[in-house]
């Protein structure tokens, strides 16, 4: 006679979890309100979290790719590829009366309410949950909640981290054990209300990209001190790799996220928010590098790394850790060729 797993017998599947999920990754343009979505990958899954099918498509973003070399995708490759609205009905084919699920899920979910509103289209999403939360929530041993950390605990392989239908592949892969140690410790999912955006008004096109008069000098929050960054500074930003905890980073002109917000972003990823540039400062983050500000001519005379907002913040994703060498950044080579918009069946997700 053949025993049953005990696991299953003291643990039959909670009727109240979802009845399907729909893992989800976008690339974008950058981070901030008017950057748009470049590429999109769903992977569906079942109740149980097992793979039915995955979709891929690319999208045009009307617009400067941003960061070529996280996502991979270029003008030329995008300049063919379909705009939102054509591919809105297929995208919401595949996330009607399921969970959307991502790595940070807010981010994905903002970014898709925003492009759904643009298209004067309402979202068919209900409910997120987000894997971050989830791994907090089973307190799984990450040494951060990085998507390689968690794809890494469940023997999850990365092929073409940044991009998306590989980034929904790993995270679909261990959203499955994850799911299924909640249902074993009887965990109540993180799940959070999606409120579609039912309004949309574009901001007035502004001389450059990623740019915009957002920030004013007298913010809606009070000004504060900011705790000392715990970690050493380990140089300057090198092209091409990421950002290391611990860098000093300074901030100059105008940006399209609130400033302090931004600062926020940087601090809670590990950063050092500097006030002024100095030969220390790791690099400096401005969207006019030609503009004459003390800060920006110092960076020239130091020889100091410059990025622009929307290069820093998609690199503010995926920072390296102060106590660990630097993962090589994601190859900045176009990812392999697909059809703009293709369904296909998946296979079966690594085993727990």
């Amino acid at each position: 006679m053949t025993m049953l797993d005990d696991r299953q017998i003291a643990a039959p599947w909670p009727t109240a979890y979802p009845q399907g999920y729909a893992v989800v990754d976008v690339e974008t343009t950058g981070l901030a309100r008017d950057d748009r979505i470049v590429s999109a990958a769903v992977y569906r899954l079942d109740a149980q979290g097992n793979v039915e099918d995955h979709w891929y498509t690319l999208v045009n973003p009307e617009r400067d790719p941003g960061p070529v070399w996280i996502h991979g995708l270029t003008s030329e490759v995008l300049e063919g590829a379909p705009l939102f609205p054509e591919v809105a009905a297929a995208l919401s084919e595949r996330l009607a009366d399921r969970v959307l699920v991502a790595h940070n899920a807010a981010f994905d979910w903002s970014m898709l309410a925003r492009e759904y509103a643009r298209a004067a289209v309402v979202a068919p999403v209900e409910q997120r949950l987000c894997t971050i939360a989830l791994a907090k929530e089973l307190r799984l041993p990450l040494p951060n909640h990085k998507l390689s950390s968690l794809a890494a605990h469940f023997g999850v392989v990365q092929q073409h981290a940044h991009h998306a239908l590989d980034d929904a592949r790993v995270l679909a892969e261990a959203f499955r054990p994850s799911l299924h140690a909640a249902a074993r410790d009887g965990v109540r999912l993180p799940l959070l209300e999606c409120r579609p955006l039912t309004e949309w008004s574009d901001s007035p096109v502004t001389p450059r990209i990623g740019y915009q008069a957002s920030y004013q000098q007298n913010s809606w929050r009070p000004s504060r001190k900011r705790p000392a960054c715990p970690y050493p500074n380990p140089g300057r930003y090198e092209k091409d790799k990421p950002l290391r905890q611990g860098m000093r980073v300074a901030f100059s002109g105008d940006t399209s996220i609130d400033r302090e917000l931004l600062e926020d972003r940087a601090v809670e990823a590990g950063l050092h928010v500097a006030t002024s540039v100095s030969r220390l400062t790791s690099l400096l983050v401005t969207n006019d590098p030609d503009a004459a500000t003390s800060k920006t001519v110092k960076a020239k005379s130091f020889g100091t790394p410059v990025l622009e907002e929307s290069a820093f913040t998609h690199l503010l994703r995926d920072v390296a850790p102060a106590d660990a060498p630097a993962s090589p950044a994601a190859s900045p080579s176009v990812p392999p060729a697909a059809s703009p918009s293709a369904t296909t069946p998946a296979p079966a997700p690594s085993s727990e």
